[in-house]
């Protein structure tokens, strides 16, 4: 049986924002903020300044909340695919909620918006009076090479599918 030339994926690409600093880290991380702390608010309370240890102690719940807060946005991606009949453009926040946009490659273009200092700001796929950025969660270098083979994709996908 012969594969579907129409069905053949040219491109596909999950975008994802960029962490850091992974959860082991920020576990110690977290464990040596609090016991900094801890030590730095000990001379206060012996010295009958206890409000300072509540104010530590809040510093470190701020700071832990913080950062789940951040992880949690970290969930949230994109993918995107293209094949010769379609492009697919999926956004997913970080509760789960999913975005999908459909595209035809003969008609989709991608629009740039650059820089001379900083490089490429910003990626927009373009079809038919709808314009959806694409590839906000990456910089200036990984946008452009991720432009680049989007590009590549989208032209290959114009020139149709190839059946032999």
């Amino acid at each position: 049986m012969v594969a579907d030339p129409t069905a053949r994926k040219i491109f596909a690409a999950r975008i994802m924002p960029h962490r850091s600093l992974s959860r082991r880290n920020f576990r110690l991380l977290v464990m040596l903020f609090s016991a900094a702390s801890f030590f730095t608010s000990v001379p206060f309370v012996v010295l009958g300044a206890w409000p300072v240890a509540g104010f530590m102690g809040a510093d470190v719940a701020l700071f832990y909340f913080a950062f789940r807060a951040n992880y949690r946005a970290a969930r949230a991606y994109e993918d995107v695919s293209v094949t010769p009949l379609e492009l697919v453009l999926a956004k997913v926040n970080p509760r789960g909620a999913r975005q999908e946009w459909r595209f035809n490659p003969s008609w989709t273009r991608l629009e740039r918006r650059d820089h001379e200092e900083f490089g490429l700001l910003q990626l927009a796929l373009v079809s038919r009076g709808r314009r959806v950025e694409v590839a906000g969660f990456l910089g200036p270098n990984e946008k452009a090479a991720f432009a680049r083979d989007l590009s590549r994709a989208l032209s290959e996908a114009r020139r149709g599918p190839q059946f032999s």
